[in-house]
């Protein structure tokens, strides 16, 4: 089953602008379907496709690059008769697949691209990890892109709801509240990608399988199983400080306040000590990572202050499925309570997490504020999340407060409006219920954030 993605017009892009002249590098998780979403672009786009996929041993197809890259004219009738595939000069486009587990390849991209012959995309995750770079020259012949789960908007499609995503932009911006029963309706949606996630394969048993959370609670597992195991392979010493951080995520989160406190990963222990291993989890895109902004009003990632860090899962569905044993969230109907706003504990966790993998899939880095009482020793002002518009000129930030609950206070956001009002853009308050505003705030069912 193949699902419509935003970023196969990012490839369509990168095919008429570059002709040849640049690869393109898609990194992400693994799970994600980058290699289904480049062999759909291959198949539609291009007279013919080859995959050469770098996660199976195959010692031939890595002697040809050992051996033949003087000699393309060789290489690629190797290529051609290996897989069987016929190569059309200027329509053919050549996939390596896991290029991380083959550091050669990459390196051999400025000589293919030179060479002018065919349309290279390289897919990958952990590509900035030492261990993957040693020893070669990284190319300057490449374009550089991410790709992240499915997001909501993609989720929604997927059910077939084209029609109510068009609705919520276009009341999102009018600033109206959708009609009551449709946002009830957008509500079910959200809490379903929101317990499914975005990992194409659930998404997949989720849609054809009668909505059944039990198969897709196990793909989700074994994905989680499957990011384990790559943390296992690690060679540096810094692997058991990932594997902690990995295995915590829930706990981290499911506190009042979220950001990591290094001693409670280990007694003792300083975030210095964890540069590396953060590095890691950001790298292959597992984690999002979200830091403290010192002083907004100047720009947010010159007071960037990477000793406080959030650290959310890069998928919610994994998350919910990491939070919980299998026993828990079947046997005590985890997800019909999450669906019919019954199950309190750990629901903020999950709501926070969402918005963060959100924020992210629309291109935004991810900051927090925070701000320290000396008379009342306690911070009396907290910003879950602050994105801006990156621009130099006419900077502009955008604070957003989440609320898994109907019942809130918005002190700590009138105040930092307050504070900062010259560089505030709009304030936003995400909650279950329907559009509002008041105060000059903006307040946005939790469906609405795709918009942002």
């Amino acid at each position: 089953m193949i699902f419509k993605r935003k970023i196969y017009s990012k490839l369509l892009d990168w095919k008429k602008e570059c002709h040849g002249t640049k690869a393109l590098l898609i990194e992400g998780a693994r799970r994600i379907g980058k290699s289904t979403i480049c062999e759909e672009f291959g198949k539609n786009e291009y007279s013919s496709y080859l995959i050469i996929d770098f996660a199976k041993r195959d010692d031939d197809v890595k002697e040809y690059f050992r051996r033949y890259l003087n000699d393309l004219n060789t290489f690629f009738m190797l290529l051609g008769t290996h897989y069987g595939i016929k190569l059309h000069n200027r329509d053919t486009l050549i996939i390596f697949d896991e290029v991380q587990k083959f550091p050669e390849a990459r390196e051999a991209i400025k000589y293919l691209v030179a060479d002018g012959r065919y349309d290279y995309i390289e897919t990958g995750s952990l590509i900035s990890i030492k261990e993957n770079v040693k020893d070669i020259v990284i190319p300057s012949e490449e374009r550089s892109i991410k790709m992240y789960p499915m997001d909501f908007e993609e989720f929604a499609w997927a059910l077939g709801e084209e029609q109510l995503v068009e609705y919520i932009k276009n009341c999102f911006q009018k600033k109206e509240p959708l009609e009551r029963s449709i946002h009830n309706k957008a509500m079910m949606v959200f809490k379903q990608y929101m317990l499914v996630g975005g990992m194409p394969k659930p998404v997949v048993l989720f849609v054809t399988g009668g909505k059944d959370f039990s198969q897709v609670d196990a793909e989700k597992r074994e994905i989680l199983n499957l990011y384990r195991n790559d943390i296992m392979k690690i060679h540096s010493q810094y692997r058991s400080k990932v594997l902690a951080i990995f295995d915590q995520i829930p706990g981290l989160l499911s506190k009042h306040v979220k950001r990591v406190v290094f001693k409670d990963i280990q007694e003792g222990s300083f975030s210095d000590q964890y540069s590396d291993a953060f590095f890691w989890l950001d790298d292959s895109m597992i984690c999002n990572e979200c830091f403290l902004t010192n002083d907004p009003q100047a720009g947010l990632s010159i007071n960037e202050e990477r000793t406080y860090v959030k650290c959310y899962m890069g998928d919610t569905g994994l998350l919910l499925s990491h939070a919980f044993d299998e026993n828990e969230l079947l046997e005590d109907a985890v997800y019909s309570q999450i669906l019919n706003d019954r199950l309190s504990l750990n629901e903020g966790m999950l709501y926070e997490n969402v918005i963060a993998q959100m924020l992210v899939a629309n291109g935004h880095k991810l900051y927090f504020y925070t701000h320290y009482s000396r008379e009342k020793h306690r911070n009396d002002m907290e910003i879950d999340f602050i994105i801006s518009n990156n621009s130099k000129l006419k900077y502009r930030m955008f604070p957003v407060e989440v609320k898994s609950g109907n019942r809130y206070t918005a002190a700590s956001l009138i105040r930092f409006n307050g504070i900062y009002k010259n560089r505030i853009g709009e304030s936003y308050i995400v909650h279950p219920r329907n559009l509002i505003v008041k105060e000059d705030i903006i307040c946005i069912p939790p469906y609405m954030v795709m918009c942002m």
